[in-house]
């Protein structure tokens, strides 16, 4: 799930390795501000805060303190302004407006909060490469005899996900794992023989590797250890090419459910029944729910889920399994772009009760040790005034309390999405817009009308400036909350439909 106290140290992350190679001191108002080379080891060791970075390394144990300055400077390395942000919104809002010929460095000192709480003042680049690289030391929740664990008795793989659950493949496979990193896979007719290894890291992956014959081959891969105990071992991959999470569980029992987990029959069953709506989703102690509450969410009997609204249709898969901790949900909906709110529901969710009523999900972050909630009933959440019947002048407030960016736009099918990256949305009282990244502003008028057919309705004009003449148009408002606003529009011509989201900064 993304942790905002984490994307704060991803966002620090990209600003850092842009920054200039030279590590020459630039001298502004008497502070000393250091340059930070991009194959250094301090912004190697940065590279691993980030979680969105797919590092399979990842340093989760650090936070940054705003306020913080930043000082921008030009090709030339020379100062061009200052610039100072307050909160994790207005740190992304400064990165997508950095001059791409440029670059940028902090201003010490700073403060940097550990993982338990303690905070520490930070006066330069080599005390934040201490820092961090004593953090890092501190390892993370792989534990220390986990070699001990895999090499003791077998293992058989009770959950195998890989864009879709795949366990069934694996039925009938015995896995041992020999102190001598070797590893052999056996069924009663056939063994194949394999390798495993460690990374090298104070929060190590699990390699493993059975050459090319199938199903085996799926498994040859760096896996990052999730959980680890005499019982289980939980494992993912982040491919670096989609982006996609596959999951990889072995137990010390077969598994019995076709990838649903033993004794978990009544919990597919009441999950399959019926549609479902999202009551609750608690991220980090923020109440995201209103995120959802357009949509029926539907799970079929083959694994697949789908969430649909008036103006939105979401695809993606689910499966229950069994952990140390009882019962899991694991939950993968397809995502547009790494801010699209579905992916706050893609994880691996512990039960903690459910009924033909209710299902009550729980997380714990293996980074900061928070937890989330989600929770689905059989009625929509009725706390959120959005919707085509909402109010007209709760959505006008909204609009003017942004910034916003472009979190999707389909035009009759086609994404086109990436021709708003970087554009930020800024809505005034008066009526205008103002659309701007580093290079162009482009300026729009707007306007929040209502129809006794089909609710609120926002018009938008930006003339022929491209990319913005698309979205020249009377749009239907399906759904607003305090952060998003689902838009649609009907073609009069060919019938198609066109939807657009804003999401705030």
């Amino acid at each position: 799930m993304k942790k905002l106290a984490l994307l704060s140290i991803y966002l620090l992350l990209s600003l850092f390795v842009i920054t200039s190679c030279s590590t020459d001191p630039v001298i502004i108002d008497d502070t000393t501000q250091e340059g930070i080379a991009t194959n250094s080891q301090l912004a190697n060791l940065l590279v691993r805060t980030s979680e969105n970075s797919n590092n399979p390394n990842a340093i989760t144990c650090i936070n940054f303190q705003y306020p913080i300055t930043f000082i921008l400077l030009d090709a030339n390395n020379q100062q061009t302004g200052t610039q100072t942000v307050n909160n994790d919104a207005e740190l992304l809002l400064f990165l997508t407006t950095i001059d791409p010929n440029g670059s940028v460095s902090i201003v010490f000192p700073i403060n940097v909060i550990l993982a338990d709480g303690t905070i520490v003042e930070v006066n330069n680049n080599q005390e934040l490469l201490d820092i961090i690289a004593a953090c890092d030391s501190n390892g993370g929740d792989v534990p220390g005899n986990f070699t001990d664990i895999l090499t003791d008795g077998v293992w058989f793989v009770t959950y195998y996900f890989e864009d879709v659950d795949e366990t069934d493949n694996f039925s009938g496979y015995e896995f041992s794992f020999a102190t001598n990193n070797t590893a052999q896979a056996t069924t009663s007719s056939t063994t194949i023989n394999g390798t495993w290894n460690l990374t090298s890291s104070s929060t190590p992956d699990l390699v493993l590797y059975f050459g090319q014959a199938s199903p085996l081959d799926n498994l040859d891969e760096d896996w990052q250890i999730i959980e680890a105990t005499p019982l289980i071992i939980r494992l993912k991959n982040v491919s670096g090419g989609d982006g996609t999470t596959d999951f990889l569980t072995y137990e010390r029992t077969p598994n019995t459910g076709g990838g649903s987990g033993g004794g978990s029959t009544e919990l597919v069953n009441t999950l399959t029944t019926n549609s479902w709506y999202v009551n609750l989703l608690e991220e980090d102690g923020n109440n995201e729910t209103c995120d959802y509450v357009a949509y029926q969410f539907t799970f079929n009997t083959n694994q697949t889920v789908v969430a649909v609204s008036t103006s939105n249709t979401v695809n993606g898969t689910w499966a229950v399994t069994t952990s140390s901790s009882g019962l899991d949900l694991e939950i993968n909906f397809e995502t547009v772009g790494e801010n699209d709110p579905f992916e706050d529901l893609n994880d691996d969710w512990d039960v903690t009760a459910f009924s033909m009523e209710n299902i009550n999900l729980v997380d714990i972050s293996g980074g900061n040790g928070g937890t989330d909630y989600l929770i689905f009933g059989r009625n929509p959440y009725t706390n959120c005034s959005g919707g085509g019947t909402g109010n007209a002048q709760e959505l006008i407030d909204i609009i003017i309390s942004g910034p916003w960016f472009v979190q999707s736009y389909v035009d009759s099918g086609n994404n086109e999405t990436n021709n708003y990256t970087n554009y930020v949305l800024t809505f005034d009282a008066n009526g205008s817009v103002v659309a701007t990244n580093s290079t162009n502003t482009i300026n729009g008028t707007w306007i929040v009308t209502t129809s006794s057919n089909d609710g609120l309705h926002l018009e938008l004009y930006f003339g022929e400036s491209s990319p913005f003449e698309d979205f020249n148009d009377d749009w239907n408002v399906s759904n607003y909350t305090t952060t998003l606003i689902e838009l649609f529009d009907v073609s009069g011509g060919d019938g198609t439909t066109d939807t657009l989201t804003f999401q705030k900064l």
